[in-house]
């Protein structure tokens, strides 16, 4: 796990960073959000916090100079500042150190912001709970959170107001089905192996955790699924 830790700084943060997330920073412990296209498409996620006069994005170190980049675009004549903190993280499962905050993503465990390491299984904690990755399910300009599961995630507020991207993910929620999405396989699984049913496309398995899997899956082929190496279902 590499992260940065970016600090939002300045005495507009609050209302900058309220126009652009998916859900605001919560006012203690930690909350999960996201930073969408206009086009309501994935560009980042992030676990959020606030500490004293700064607001802070724990993100994917492959993600962070992108993220700072399209904040800057927004920031306009906002007095607001946006930098690497420097901060470190460690992360678990199970109990959690003294000063551990607990992650808001189900089976996610905490996180120690100041300190380093890493101590669990997190790939079978993703699968066992449907929890998507930045970079593995989670594809920048591609993703739509909704089909990620961000509202069963808490990474979504559809009652806060606009935010960028917020009418397509509003539309995506109250007027349609989502025929798409992020589920959990299980039996002949190998990361990147496409699934088939009756020879037409059904998805593509992504983080595999012994026999079961996150999958990228059509729905409505979800039937006789199967593999190059074999059957799988869903569980």
């Amino acid at each position: 796990m590499t992260r940065v830790i970016l600090r939002v700084s300045g005495t507009d943060r609050a209302k900058f960073l309220h126009g652009l997330l998916t859900r605001d920073v919560p006012e203690t412990g930690l909350g999960y959000a996201a930073l969408l296209s206009p086009q309501g498409k994935y560009l980042a996620d992030f676990l959020t916090f606030q500490d004293g006069d700064a607001c802070y994005l724990d993100v994917d170190a492959g993600l962070a100079p992108g993220l700072v980049q399209r904040l800057g675009m927004y920031r306009l004549r906002a007095a607001v500042a946006i930098d690497d903190s420097g901060m470190s993280v460690a992360r678990g499962l199970g109990d959690a150190p003294d000063g551990a905050l607990p992650d808001p993503r189900p089976g996610m465990g905490w996180r120690h912001y100041g300190a380093t390491g890493e101590t669990g299984d997190f790939d079978a904690a993703r699968v066992e709970h449907l929890i998507p990755e930045s970079g593995i399910e989670l594809i920048p300009n591609e993703s739509y959170i909704l089909e990620m599961g961000f509202e069963r995630l808490g990474g979504v507020d559809f009652r806060k107001g606009c935010y960028v991207g917020q009418e397509v993910t509003a539309r995506m929620k109250h007027k349609t089905e989502l025929r798409k999405g992020l589920g959990r396989v299980q039996g002949a699984v190998a990361q990147g192996a496409a699934i088939t049913s009756g020879g037409k496309p059904v998805g593509t398995v992504h983080t595999v955790s012994g026999d079961r899997a996150l999958a990228y899956l059509r729905f409505d082929r979800a039937e006789g699924m199967e593999t190059a190496a074999g059957p799988v279902h869903l569980a």
